[in-house]
This record gives structure tokens, sequence and C-alpha cells, in this order.
């Protein structure tokens, strides 16, 4: 029978007891996470968010009935104790913030009891996603979990800590806005009062905020919800957070200057470790050639080698042909790698097939010097000799080459320098390495449509010396985009944006929008920028993946209360779900009776 807590109040919690406390009495409330009865003793460890401390119960101490009720205490039942504080009988507790305490307790409430849990409350739990996320209420019991949660919670307070000092305004912008499919597919919300029209949920406040520096509000900060629809990956969320801001009158050097500043405070003051400033800056350019990657993992080497000029006569058709086609050869050095068994080899090069390469070509040095490779007949030796030394091969290192098209080359290296990383174990989660990636490309080639499409968005500012290639070879132009990597993560990203109105319709014109398509999807920023436009920049972080990485966690499941699962369904509401034709009637809105019965979308 649950009992009332009238009457009681809570001391503190249970971790905040300490040794200075010795002899006083408290009262604590929390969940029995383990109970041991000795027979004359009941050891119960108490839980609750800041940890557990260990009671003792025995009879003497508290009374028969009290004593009796000790004796049925389960797991998860949720119990009020006062007792005194005293040094433990007992072994200390090294893993323990109260190992040298417990609390002698004098009198019990059970305030409810608790059916047995489907998996056990534990840190590290080994338990199937599916059923964590199904009670993900237990789930979000275990400490691991907890000291997530609650270090996102410190995130946030920090951020809007810091950004108020600098001078920045929190602002809300609409949840409830006009779908502007640029990038994912919105999230669309039908409209009772205008029947067959529909808000977009945004998938950032991009425009908004520029409109907020239309509005002379100079600095905006928000820790905003975004909304995406689109095919989840693994580490992806319909909803995710974002850390979203907008500055006036500055440009590259400013947003960059500030976001350190706070990067570093965050860091010291949550995590205690010293982020060197300035962060390391590389272009965009530089990081896909020495990593393949334009968020490049820079805890370890293994750089990519361009070997192109090496190999551009040789007798390998592979090579010669990928580069008759305008394409490279490139490759990396796994040093130590040499004696790797043939099968492993084979595993690599179905990994890179993941990537849409053709194949790995490689040469294993052994130790003695002498060398196993895939296409060695088809080279003379001092090519090889050649070719080992541009890549700084020595006895045990292991050349992998890469020969294609130039950006699925950077692919394929990218991804196989991570994966050979894992396997060698280079990763090292308590070692951070920030690097800022400047200078993007401003346009992209899309094949599918047969044209450039903007790399960041359609508002993002260029280098003002690349202006006059926007005519002659756009794909060269280069944008004032810039992203802050964390250990090979995008943490976050932004870039200067247009506030001349003749840029902003050439940069429409290079992307094939004629003015009336431009007007009918951003009119409301085009007009607004006829009223004086401040020139403004912005950058936006990722909540969830910067805690991710500062909690040490392996996806970013772990730092969000309830997340959906790969689907974009919650396990535990059971949403999405249907409603009642009532409500879709006042909606205006019809389901097609057929894709209802096949379930399609």
């Amino acid at each position: 029978m649950a009992e009332s807590m009238q009457g009681l109040h809570r001391t503190c919690r249970c971790a905040e007891v300490t040794t200075e406390m010795v002899g006083k009495e408290v009262t604590l409330m929390g969940w029995v996470a383990k109970a041991r009865n000795k027979g004359g003793l009941v050891f119960v460890d108490l839980r609750d968010r800041s940890g557990i401390m260990q009671l003792i119960f025995e009879n003497g101490s508290i009374d028969e009935e009290g004593f009796t009720k000790a004796g049925k205490l389960r797991s998860e039942f949720v119990i009020a104790v006062t007792g005194t504080v005293e040094k433990r009988g007992g072994a200390v507790n090294e893993n323990l913030a109260t190992g040298e305490i417990e609390l002698r307790v004098k009198a019990l409430r059970v305030l409810a009891e608790a059916d047995v849990p489907p998996f056990p409350i534990e840190e590290n739990s080994k338990t199937k996603d599916e059923i964590r996320l199904k009670y993900r209420y237990l789930d979000l019991r275990r400490p691991d979990l907890q000291r997530n949660i609650m270090m996102k919670s410190k995130v946030a307070q920090l951020t809007r800590q810091f950004f108020t000092k600098e001078g920045f305004l929190e602002i809300e912008t609409p949840m409830l806005g006009k779908s502007t499919p640029e990038g994912a597919r919105d999230y669309l919300v039908p409209s009772r009062v205008h029947p067959g029209s529909f808000y977009g949920l945004p998938q950032s406040p991009q425009l908004y905020k520029q409109l907020l520096m239309c509005s002379g509000f100079d600095r905006y900060i928000q820790i905003a919800r975004c909304f995406r629809d689109e095919d989840l990956r693994a580490d992806r969320q319909p909803e995710f957070t974002q850390i979203d801001m907008e500055l006036s009158f500055v440009d590259v050097d400013d947003v960059i200057d500030v976001n350190e500043r706070y990067l570093a405070f965050l860091f010291k003051e949550v995590l205690d470790i010293d982020v060197k400033l300035p962060i390391q800056r590389i272009t965009w350019q530089e990081a896909m050639d020495r990593f393949g990657s334009d968020k490049p993992d820079m805890r370890f080497g293994m750089e990519l080698h361009d070997v192109s000029d090496i190999v551009k006569d040789c007798g390998f058709g592979v090579f010669t042909g990928a580069l008759e086609n305008g394409g490279s050869v490139r490759g990396i050095n796994a040093e130590g790698q040499g004696g790797m068994p043939r099968k492993k080899i084979d595993k690599l090069v179905e990994f890179v097939k993941g990537y849409g390469a053709k194949g790995l070509a490689y040469i294993a040095i052994a130790e003695d010097g002498t060398r196993k490779s895939s296409f060695a007949k088809f080279m003379k030796d001092e090519e090889m000799d050649a070719l080992v030394k541009a890549m700084d091969g020595k006895p045990g290192d292991l050349l992998l080459f890469a020969a294609d098209k130039t950006k699925l080359v950077y692919d394929v290296l990218g991804a196989l320098r991570l994966e050979l990383a894992k396997q060698m174990d280079l990763l090292d989660k308590n070692e951070y390495r920030f690097v800022w990636v400047t200078e993007f490309p401003l346009l992209e080639w899309s094949e599918e449509e047969n044209r450039f499409t903007a790399m960041h968005h359609p508002f993002t500012m260029l280098m003002e010396e690349d202006l006059p290639l926007l005519d002659t070879d756009p794909g060269k132009v280069r944008a004032k985009a810039y992203d802050i990597v964390l250990n090979g993560n995008e943490i976050g990203g932004g870039s200067v944006r247009i506030h001349q109105d003749d840029i902003q319709e050439r940069m429409f014109e290079a992307l094939g929008f004629t003015k009336e398509a431009a007007h009918e999807q951003f009119g409301f920023l085009l007009d607004a920028f006829k009223y004086g436009v401040p020139p403004h920049a912005g950058l936006a972080y990722g909540l969830d993946r910067l805690v991710m990485l500062m909690a040490k966690a392996d996806t970013i499941r772990d730092v969000i209360a309830f997340p959906k699962v790969k689907d974009a369904s919650c396990l535990m509401t059971q949403s999405p779900s249907q409603v009642s034709e009532a409500q879709l009637h006042e909606l205006g809105l019809d389901l097609e009776p057929e894709k209802e019965e096949k379930g399609e979308e």
C-alpha cells in the first residue's frame, strides 16, 4: 500500500549528503536501486538523479513495523526515509560520492510500489534499444542517461549565459511558417481555418533570423527546435535542436572569434578541458585533399596522397583510365598494417564498394621489405619504387589506392581512413580536436536536376574576388561559409549572407531561378531587403551532436529525452497514429481508402 509523504520534507538529494553531515538527521526520497536482506540487517541503495546513498535498517534503530516493511522493499519502489548520517561500518566504496557514509534509518514510508521492471536499471545497459525506447521513462532512470540529460541542460544554461554577456538577444521565431522546401522535406501542418492550405514546420529559423537583422536587433540567439522529414540515418532525428545565431555588421572573423570563445568557455565549464585558441583553420580544398572529407577527424594522421603524376604513364589500366576520364589516383598509408591478412583486405574492398568504388588497389610491405601487391604485374619495378616512396611506405606498412572521379576518390578514401582508424584503435574519445573548415564551394552540380544548387543556401555570400567566376566557372566560386568540426563531426556551420541585391540576383540566376520563382519562394525576405539591410552573418550548432561528443555517447539518441527510432516513430507513445474521421473532416482532408488498406504512404 502506498503511503502519503505528508508532513515530510526532503532535506537534500542522495549524493548531496557529505561526511560533514555525520551525526545529523536527514530525510531522503528516491527509488530503491538494490535491496539486500541479511537477517537482522537490511541494506538498501537509494537512488535519485544525484546518485546513490546506502541505507541501513536495523532492529532497534527502527521499530518492528518499519523493519518488516524494509524487508519487503524491491527494486524501483519509491520510498522516503528519515535517519542519522553515520560513517560506514563496512568497507568504504571508492566508486560512490557517498562511499564513506550511510544513513541509519529510523522511519520509512513506501510512497509507491513497483512491478518488476522489464530490464535492469543500470549503467551501460545491454538491453535491446527497442525495449529501452518502449519503456523510455525507465531507461531514463539509468545514471548514465541522467548524466547526459543533465549535461545538456547545463550546456543550454551556459550558452544563454555566454551569449547574453556578448550582447545577444534571445528571440523566438514561429513554428508554424511557410513551406519553403530548401534541403530536406518539410513537415506540413494542415490549417483548419484555411482548408487546403498548410503551414510548414521550420527546418531551421534561417529566413526569420535574417529578417531579425533587417529589424535592427543586431545579435540574435535561440535554442531552436527544427524539423526535417527525411530518410533517417543512424544518427538523425526528425526533430532536433539548434543553437542558432545571427549577427549584424560582421564578417567571417567576427563570427569565428565569438564562437571560439564560446566553445572554450563551454568545454572549460562542463568538462574542465582547455580549448587552445585560436582554433586551427583549413580551407575546404585542403580538407578534401588531405582527409577526403569536409569534416576531417584530425585525431590521427593517415592523410591522402595524390599520386596521379607518378602513375600517369604506368601500365595499370585502372589508374590510367581514371586519369584519362579527368579523375585522379590517391592513396593512404595504414602504417604498421603490412601484415594484414588477405581476408581482412578483401573486407576493406567490400567496404569501399559501399561508397561507390569499383575496387581497391594495394601494396602490402612486409617487415623484411618484400612487397605483395594486387597490381605489381602491370608496373615496372622503378614505378613501384616511386609509388612507395611517394606514399612514405616503410617495411610493415599497407598502402591502399583508389582511382576514379576525384569526388568519388575523396569519399572512398575519407571513409576508408576512418574505418581503418577504428580498426587500429586510433580514435580516443577523450581527445577533442577542433578545426574550422572555410571557403566551401558556393555551388555544387546536381546530376538529377542538371543545374547548380546552393551548397549551403541561396543567401550565402561569395568571396568578393570570385565574383567574376559566377559567369565563367560557377563551380570554382568559393563561399564565405564556415563549419566548425570536432573529431570528424560537423557540430556547427554558417556563412556570411548576401546583403546586396545585385549579387543576390546573380546568385538566383546561377541557381537557375527566374525572378518570379525566387519571389514565389522567398518574396518576403527579398521585399524586406529593399528597406535597408545590414551586412549580416550567422552560425548554428547541432546541440544534440555537440552534447553527444561532450558526453562521449555513441548516438544522439542518448542525449535526447524522448527520441524517435529510424522510421521516425516513437515506440513509447506509438506515434504517429491514425486520427478520427471527425478530425480529418474538420481539416477538409480525406484519406484515399485503398492506400490506407495497403498501409502505403
